[in-house]
């Protein structure tokens, strides 16, 4: 990083992070009074059925039950939960509750209680009358199958995005540049493979949960732990039928998103309640809810075909993605986008022509959502791994492969939507990869006795920083009295530390320490727009709206002090600390002008500063990992894993580290052993953590995470993001160690120890 900085670029400690060590109440469980009605939700044991009458009589009289509502007594209108900015692009397909249910775990009735005692007692007691139906369980089988999941007519797409509800389908398109299929004709080798991938957990440790109440003037006052508080207001208008002046939604500290709370999948029901009995309600999803009726990943299906020459010049990618969107299809149409958006360009060093379809059904199984990588993950796992096979069937070092046909700066991707490459230190990153990681020595594949083997594998990646053109990031910042500031943000702090990043930016710009500057974030009512914290444009989009705030701000400063040294403010140069006259050296302290700013003033102390971005810089990344595989049992033991990132400028290090590593960790369990299975009624399998195994800090070797800094210009400070990239290698890169290991491309995640074992020979010397 050429250029120098006081307070940006260094490690900064949290700004909750006391509270946090001390245990202080800072979750929506801790802050919410006590006192308010337990919402529990009967939920469907059938993947597709008709309600035909919910029996409540005898549940209402259970003492502590305040009353059980069906789908005849909540409103009408269609809407989506996916919280995404006006028009969404997810179609208006939920009811509050349905009668139709269209996977196991849809809600059937909401009761509301004294206490949780009541609630599951009355829950045992309602007698529900159900006609069940087929159900469409595979995705392969789900485009025009005479089973529809939506067959209703008032299914709305508020955008066009090719659904279409009377065939099953969510969405679906095609994009492309050259002639694909003359390129692949002519090329020497032409790989032709098809990659799948389960509905990954975000398994964060803050369950959903919302607590709803009507404030002293009669309006919806909701606390939810959620990265959306704006479009949270949007959805609950809709669902409700209530203007968004009468909400009002706010998030405390969120215990944990990773995506998974950028859909509302909660809000809604205590909400309801609210409103219906005008008491405070609050629900909280067990665990057992959160991993059955959830937003996890999307299930996908690609299918790549990969054209090169001999000397591994990749010239030609297709790729197609059929994606299982469940029940509902909110996040669906946007997903699927990334899984060839952010894997294609990655080849733009070479590639001629491209072609990029895709699929999105509906089934009768749990809905998906937003999880970190957003389609991307998917799409990497698959067009990497057909990277990798390449460089192996060429007998040429994937990483050689790699440098030859990467993108690089000063390039144009067609294939993300046209954008210029400004900043990319890819280069940089494989080339330090290789040394930190030793790759030409722990890349051969070396026998250790007893079946054991040791061996390496390699993948890239890049990201977003945002949804160019569409995300909006909004920033007011105000000078206090005595001289310190206060931040105030739309964005969501989800544990990734945007609060203390945000902050940072302000001290760097108004040279001032860190501590000075007070964060509030996130409450409709109070603070500036922002679409909210995902597609990782926190730091990105946010963060240029805070540097436009703090240079608006500092003109304000320096035209009160203009009128108290009698001068012009073109006169006058803010110097963090006062304001200084040039040529006769006179000043007038920060604190004096905060105090005249309340005292016979009429310039407001303060700004609100609005961003959006037309592009979507790209981060870049290289990770390469080694494994120690058992080939008698099948075990893969992660034995180091290095990563080196290019996110820009790294605004707080010491985070973007931590970043990296817990992405690093999720890719590594969601490649070896979380698994979303359903048996044949589509019921859910793992509904703890004792099924669906989420990895530890003892399932994890040796982490080592660098930084190589480009400077993305239309980013602050020329940052850009971080957040989901980091998920995006262990997948691709663990699946080429385990061929190397065994000679067997395993193209199915997640790869166990039983699939491992199973189709290892003893004796490969591979």
């Amino acid at each position: 990083m050429d250029r120098k900085y006081k307070v940006v670029g260094q490690p900064c400690r949290k700004k909750d992070s006391m509270q946090l060590l001390l245990g202080k109440p800072v979750y929506t469980s801790d802050v919410v009074p006590g006192g308010a009605l337990v919402v529990r939700l009967l939920r469907s044991p059938h993947a597709n059925a008709m309600v035909k009458s919910v029996d409540v009589s005898l549940a209402r009289k259970v003492p502590g039950v305040v009353d059980v509502y069906t789908w005849q007594d909540v409103p009408a209108t269609r809407f989506a939960i996916a919280g995404q900015t006006y028009p969404e692009p997810s179609p208006y397909d939920r009811l509050i509750l349905d009668r139709h249910v269209r996977f196991v775990g849809d809600p059937v009735a909401i009761i509301a209680a004294e206490n949780d005692k009541a609630a599951r007692r009355a829950m045992r007691l309602l007698k529900v009358e159900y006609e069940v139906l087929p159900a469409v369980t595979d995705p392969h089988a789900a485009l025009d199958n005479p089973v529809l999941v939506h067959p209703e007519e008032d299914w709305e797409p508020p955008c066009p995005v090719g659904g279409d509800n009377k065939r099953n389908l969510v969405a679906s398109g095609e994009e492309k540049d050259g002639d694909v299929e003359a390129i692949l004709a002519d090329c020497d080798v032409v790989l032709d493979r098809t990659y799948h991938t389960r509905a990954f957990q975000q398994a964060m440790m803050e369950t959903f949960r919302t607590y709803t109440t009507l404030d002293r003037y009669g309006r919806l006052h909701v606390i939810s732990s959620t990265q959306i508080v704006f479009h949270c207001r949007r959805i609950l208008s809709r669902a409700l039928g209530i203007p968004k002046s009468r909400i009002r939604v706010e998030k405390p500290r969120i215990g944990g998103g990773f995506g998974a709370k950028q859909t509302a999948v909660c809000e809604v029901y205590p909400a309801f309640v609210t409103l219906k009995t005008g008491r405070p309600a609050q629900l909280i999803y067990t665990r057992e809810e959160s991993q059955i009726a959830g937003s996890p990943r999307h299930e996908m299906e690609i299918r790549v075909r990969l054209g090169a020459d001999r000397d591994g010049h990749i010239r030609a990618l297709d790729v197609y993605t059929l994606s299982n969107s469940g029940a509902y299809g909110e996040h669906g149409p946007t997903t699927v986008g990334l899984s060839g958006h952010k894997s294609i360009p990655l080849y733009t060093g070479g590639l001629e022509a491209f072609r990029f379809g895709y699929d999105v059904v509906y089934t009768n199984l749990q809905p998906a959502g937003a999880y970190r990588g957003y389609g991307a993950t998917q799409g990497i796992f698959a067009v990497e791994s057909t990277v990798n096979e390449l460089a192996e069937r060429l007998g040429m070092d994937p990483t050689v492969i790699r440098e030859r046909n990467m993108v690089r700066e000063g390039m144009v991707m067609p294939a993300y939507y046209n954008e210029p490459v400004n900043a990319c230190a890819l280069a940089r990153c494989m080339a330090r990869c290789k040394e930190l990681f030793d790759w030409d020595r722990r890349y051969p594949v070396r026998e250790m006795g007893n079946g054991k083997v040791r061996t390496a594998g390699v993948a890239m990646a890049m990201q977003g920083s945002c949804i160019s053109n569409v995300d909006v990031g909004s920033a007011t910042l105000k000078l206090s009295e005595d001289g310190t500031y206060n931040l105030i943000l739309g964005a969501a702090d989800m544990g990734t530390g945007c609060d203390t990043i945000l902050a940072q930016m302000v001290a760097e710009c108004m040279d001032c320490p860190v501590d000075s500057v007070a964060v509030f974030g996130a409450d409709t009512d109070i603070s500036p727009y922002d679409s909210g914290s995902y597609a990782s444009s926190t730091t990105y989009v946010t963060g240029k709206a805070v540097e436009k705030a703090c240079d608006q701000l500092k003109e304000k400063i320096c035209e009160i002090a203009a009128g108290m040294l009698s001068c012009e403010p073109g006169e006058l140069t803010f110097e963090g600390s006062c304001v200084r006259r040039a040529g006769t050296g006179q000043s007038v302290s920060l604190t004096d002008i905060a105090y005249k700013s309340q005292v016979g003033n009429c310039i407001a102390a303060e700004t609100t500063a609005t961003h959006s971005s037309p592009c979507s810089p790209p981060p870049y990344m290289v990770g390469m990992v080694e494994i120690e595989l058992d080939r008698y049992t099948g075990q893969v033991t992660v034995l180091d894993y290095v990563a080196v990132v290019d996110c820009g400028t790294p605004i707080n290090p010491a985070l973007a580290r931590v970043q990296t590593e817990g992405g690093l960790v999720q890719g590594i369990g969601m490649t070896l052993s979380e698994n979303v299975t359903y048996n044949a009624a589509g019921r859910p399998i793992q509904s703890s953590f004792l099924q669906y195994k989420i990895p530890t800090r003892l399932d994890m070797g040796h982490l080592r995470v660098e930084f190589e800094s480009s400077y993305e210009p239309t980013g602050p400070f020329g940052a850009k993001s971080i957040g989901e990239i980091v998920i995006n290698t262990p997948a691709p890169a663990i699946a080429h160690a385990i061929y190397r290991a065994t000679g067997v491309w395993h193209r199915s995640l997640p790869i166990t120890p039983e699939e491992i074992a199973m189709d290892t020979p003893l004796d490969s010397e591979a």
